[in-house]
C-alpha cells in the first residue's frame, strides 16, 4: 500500500543521513519516477526533505528535524531493538527489519553512541551454533503455516527412536529453555500436542486452510514438572572438571575434598536421559551412590569398551 511505504520511506529518512531514490526503488520494487512522487507527497504533509544533487546525492531531512520521541524512554527504545535484533538472529522476515529500521529512527542523533555501546554489552542471538539455515528453515515454515492457518505435515521422530507422520494444525511456536517446540492440534492424536523442533523433519505445508480454535497455549499442560520420583545420586568429579560440574549442577550441593575432586549430591528422574548425561562425563564422572546406578553405567561403559575391542 502507498500509505505503508510513505510511512516507511519517513522513517528511513529520520533514520538515516542521506537515502537514494535508487535504493528506496529497489527496496519497495517501484519505479524511481514513483519514488519521487512518494518524497513530494512526503514534503507536502510538512516533512522537510532536502534533496541533494550529484554523485554522492540523494534525500535527507532538514537538520534538527525530530519527531516526538516522549511516548517512550531511551531504555524503553533499547530494549524493544534488543529483543527485535533477536528474533532477526531467526527470522529472515522484512517486516521484523522495518520495524527495527522505525525503532532506531526514535533514538535521538546525539545518543547513537549510546545505543552503539548498549548492543555491545547485550547480545541476543537465538540462533543455533550448527546447522543455523535448516533450523531457521523449520522456523519460517512453521510460522508461515500458522499465518496463513494451514495444515503443517511433517515426520516426527520420539524418544523411543520411533518416526511418525504427523498433520496438524499449527498454533503457536515457544522458546522454552533454549529449545524450540510447536503447539498445535495434531489430527491422529484428535487433541492438542507439542513438538520439539529438533525431532521435526521433511516439514511441509499443505494447501488445506483450517479455522483456528480459541483454545490458547497453556504452559502448565505440557511443561509441568516431572512427577516421577527423583533418585538421590552422589557423584565424583576431578577438580579439573570443575568448570563444567559448576556450569551443569549449580543449583545442587557441591563440595571440594582434600584431594581437590568434587562430590555433588544430586537429585534427577532415572531414565535413558540420566544415563546418558552421565555417560557424557566419560571418565571424569564417577558415581558413587545409589549402588544400582553405579552398576548400569559401569555396564554400560563396558558395552561400549566391546565396541572397540577389534
Amino acid at each position: 500500500m502507498k500509505l505503508d511505504r510513505l510511512l516507511s520511506i519517513t522513517l528511513i529518512l529520520l533514520n538515516r543521513p542521506m537515502v537514494t531514490a535508487r535504493e528506496l526503488s529497489e527496496k519497495y520494487g517501484v519505479s524511481i519516477r514513483t519514488i519521487y512522487r512518494d518524497i513530494e507527497t512526503i514534503s507536502a504533509a510538512g516533512i522537510p526533505v532536502v534533496a541533494w544533487q550529484g554523485k554522492k546525492g540523494g534525500f535527507c531531512l532538514m537538520n534538527n528535524y525530530k519527531i516526538d520521541r516522549q511516548l517512550l524512554s531511551l531504555n524503553d527504545i533499547f530494549s524493544i531493538l534488543l529483543a527485535l535484533r533477536g528474533l532477526s538472529t531467526i527470522f529472515s522476515d522484512c517486516v521484523i527489519d522495518e520495524t527495527i529500521e522505525k525503532i532506531e529512527s526514535l533514538v535521538p542523533s546525539d545518543r547513537k553512541k549510546d545505543a552503539d555501546l548498549f548492543f555491545n554489552h547485550m547480545i541476543v542471538d537465538l540462533s543455533p551454533w550448527e546447522n543455523k539455515n535448516s533450523h531457521n528453515h523449520k522456523l519460517t515454515t512453521i510460522r508461515t503455516a500458522i499465518s496463513e492457518c494451514r495444515l503443517l505435515s511433517f515426520n516426527y521422530k520420539n524418544l523411543q527412536n520411533e518416526t511418525i507422520r504427523r498433520s496438524i494444525e499449527p498454533m503457536s511456536l515457544i522458546l522454552k529453555s533454549s529449545n524450540w517446540y510447536l503447539y498445535g492440534f495434531c489430527q491422529i492424536k484428535n487433541d492438542y500436542r507439542i513438538f520439539r523442533l529438533s525431532r521435526m523433519y521433511n516439514l511441509q505445508i499443505l494447501e488445506h486452510k483450517f479455522v483456528r480454535k480459541d483454545k490458547k497455549f497453556n504452559e502448565s499442560d505440557f511443561f509441568a514438572k516431572d512427577q516421577r520420583k527423583p533418585i538421590h545420586m552422589k557423584l565424583r568429579f576431578p577438580s579439573h572438571a570443575r568448570g563444567k560440574v559448576e556450569e551443569f549442577f549449580s543449583d545442587f550441593p557441591i563440595s571440594t575434598e582434600k584431594d581437590g575432586s568434587l562430590i555433588v549430591d544430586v537429585s534427577f528422574p532415572e531414565d535413558e536421559w540420566l544415563y546418558s548425561t552421565l555417560l557424557s562425563y566419560g571418565p571424569d564422572c564417577e558415581v558413587l551412590s545409589p549402588a544400582h546406578l553405579r552398576n548400569i553405567i559401569k555396564e554400560k561403559f563396558i558395552q561400549a569398551a566391546n565396541i572397540y575391542k577389534t
